[in-house]
């Protein structure tokens, strides 16, 4: 049996400012200039210059306080917003923010990739058209980081079902050293040990056979176990050289690239920061400045504000009338959004970055990583009384110029630790006196996590081993083992 309720439903709707606004905080000044310029092309109602005041938006708009808003704008739902074009602006992306977007990186400098560099090396061997087939599919299987880690067998069954050509281990396996004497020296190896041997044995053509490159290739070709495990009493015992040139030998190997792909390779990141804010110092008190490429002068167009005005006062009967009045509306509309979305990111900005500076004024009094203060995300949140997730959008992609360098706002939250004295100090500061620890341990007898522990407890840290693991994996400290030296 059907029945019929009426139900009340209270619900948040976002306006399209407010998405707009979303959308906006979190793109770095980096990529500020370019999304300005795209919505410049695909609104002739938005120009640069500077904006017309407030008397003359309002003659322009109508008595609607809210600006360019109409009624039936109040209704948008942000689903609908999202997924369809309104208002003559279709926002990019979708309304998902994953860490992927918020995380974006930085803009590119133009160099060929690692992929395009091995195919034009590939192109100056003698090959026929079978033999250049498997030369082109081994190089599309090497990873960013210049391995091949697909079985050649797998890459034999991809040739036979997508290009059709017939071939057996051997034949591959030809074409892949010839791949593997290609620049940079290491490419195409299909584990560590190969690739540290292929760059030794580039050497060991060109250097005086008399060097220590030939000893270098014995002990990673007969003792790489015990090379990464550092068993150094093994070493010298199977390899039967003395302790100082083994030290040689050591050094030798460690300096070569255990990454190859990363030297060329096109898709390793060039990052180029451009500070969001400058710091400045100006008779003792601080001063922040934004980018001038943040504060970008922006106008909604006079011309298409008078066209608007002109064909609303006329008759509008005519349908092919209404609708260049409505695209002429949607245009103005989006423009005032636009606009007004670059001026609330910039408060926006302004107010979080005042809030980190006066809450880690100490620090930036002479940069002391030990001086900053413990912060999270809802300390600021607090203060500035916005959401988290605002100051996150903020903190994720904006960094500050200082006179100790450029820092990722990132940089200033941490999490904290409890001292003997009931104090709390940012783990940053736990971190440099681990970091230090480590750099004045004794290398032939380096610290284990227990007593990296008993040492931080005698300093007064409460912390425990796993967080002190934890630490020394973030500092990208290797265990106490793989730090042993001779």
């Amino acid at each position: 049996m059907q029945k019929l309720n009426l139900n009340q439903i209270l619900s948040q709707k976002l306006s399209p400012q407010q998405i707009q606004f979303i959308k906006l905080l979190q793109v770095p000044t980096a990529e500020l200039e370019s999304r300005i310029e795209e919505e410049l092309e695909i609104n002739p109602a938005l120009e640069e210059g500077k904006d017309v005041d407030a008397e003359t938006q309002q003659e322009e708009f109508g008595d609607n306080t809210d600006g360019p808003e109409s009624k039936d704008d109040k209704d948008i739902n942000i689903e609908d917003y999202l997924n369809e074009e309104y208002g003559g602006y279709k926002m990019q992306g979708d309304g998902n923010y994953s860490s992927d977007e918020e995380e974006r990186d930085m803009p590119l400098s133009s160099y060929s990739s690692l992929h395009e560099q091995l195919l034009s090396q590939l192109n100056f061997l003698k090959l026929n058209d079978t033999q250049r087939l498997i030369g082109t599919q081994l190089i599309g299987s090497i990873e960013n980081d210049g391995y091949i880690r697909r079985d050649l067998e797998a890459i034999i069954n991809d040739l036979a079902f997508s290009q059709n050509v017939e071939t057996d281990i051997d034949e591959v396996e030809e074409i892949l050293f010839k791949i593997q004497t290609f620049d940079p020296p290491g490419i195409a190896a299909r584990n560590l040990q190969e690739c540290l041997i292929i760059q030794l044995e580039r050497r060991n053509a060109t250097e005086d056979p008399d060097s220590l490159v030939p000893r270098a290739i014995y002990i990673v070709q007969e003792c790489f176990e015990e090379f990464t495990k550092k068993h150094y009493d093994k070493i010298l015992k199977k390899a039967g050289i003395k302790e100082e040139e083994l030290k040689e030998v050591i050094h030798l190997i460690t300096r070569l690239n255990p990454k190859p792909g990363g030297v060329s390779d096109g898709m390793v990141r060039n990052h180029y920061v451009i500070p969001d804010f400058i710091l400045n110092s100006v008779n003792g008190k601080f001063e922040i400045v934004l980018n001038s490429k943040n504060a970008p002068e922006l106008k909604v167009s006079r011309s298409y504000s008078e066209m608007f005005n002109a064909y609303d006062k006329s008759d509008k009967k005519d349908k092919k009338l209404k609708e260049t009045v409505s695209f002429v509306k949607q245009k103005l509309d989006s423009a005032k959004w636009f606009i007004d979305a670059i001026k609330q990111r910039q408060q926006t900005l302004m107010r979080t970055m005042q809030s980190i500076l006066d809450y880690q004024h100490e620090f930036f009094l002479d940069g002391d990583e030990t001086k900053l203060r413990p912060m999270i995300l809802k300390d600021i949140a607090e203060r500035i009384d916005m959401d988290i997730s605002t100051v996150s959008r903020v903190a994720n992609s904006k960094s500050i110029q200082t006179e100790f360098g450029v820092f990722p706002l990132k940089y200033f939250f941490s999490e904290g630790i409890a001292t003997d004295g009931g104090e709390d100090v940012s783990n940053r500061e736990v971190k440099s006196v681990l970091n230090k620890m480590v750099d004045e341990e004794d290398k032939k007898k380096p610290l284990s996590d227990d007593k990296l522990v008993k040492l931080l407890n005698q300093k007064g840290y409460n912390i425990a081993r796993r967080t002190v693991a934890k630490y020394r994996e973030q500092l990208q400290i290797p265990v106490a083992r793989l730090r042993k030296e001779l």
